[in-house]
């Protein structure tokens, strides 16, 4: 369901991002074992955490559309992030619309990146308008892999990433 504060679905509230949202956001990005799929599996400080956070709003502000910042609906905790950004970062597969999460450990295996990515993939069809969203993960990272096959996406293409130099496999989804 969409509100005026961003998406809801039963347990998880998807919204733009607050100043606030730093610290919470600087513990998972923070965490090895969280970002050891991303990019060149390099955990972030919190000075490069801000620094994409200001990223994830220019974003917004470029596209219309971005990452948001997925809260547990039920303690208000901010746990990670679901939504649609441009992968700049793999030029071979542009023009094209991404769906993403990354979630703090301890909200791994519950369900949260599948039921909010559900969510945005609704938002994308119904009120962006878009025809496809492709989604990207290391390989390796199995359970990014399992989140885009429970959204019936398909494997679209196995290449490298030019920046770190890892293999990924980008999954595809026509709405």
């Amino acid at each position: 369901m969409r509100t005026h504060d961003g998406l809801v679905t039963e347990r998880i509230l998807l919204r733009r991002w607050h100043d606030d949202d730093l610290d919470a956001f600087a513990e998972v990005t923070g965490d090895p074992e969280v970002m050891r799929w991303i990019g060149d599996g390099r955990a972030l400080d919190r000075e490069a955490t801000a620094a994409r956070l200001d990223v994830y709003r220019r974003h917004w502000e470029e596209h219309g559309f971005g990452l948001y910042a997925l809260v547990l609906r039920q303690t208000g905790e901010l746990a990670g992030f679901t939504g649609l950004a441009v992968p700049t970062f793999l030029p071979e597969i542009l023009p094209a619309v991404e769906i993403g999460w990354r979630l703090g450990q301890r909200h791994w295996g519950q369900g949260l990146a599948t039921e909010a990515a559900r969510a945005v993939v609704a938002h994308a069809r119904a009120d962006l308008g878009l025809d496809r969203l492709v989604s990207i993960h290391q390989v390796g990272n199995d359970a990014s892999a399992n989140v885009m096959i429970k959204l019936g996406m398909h494997l679209d293409r196995e290449t490298l990433e030019p920046g770190s130099g890892r293999a990924v496999r980008v999954y595809a989804l026509d709405l």
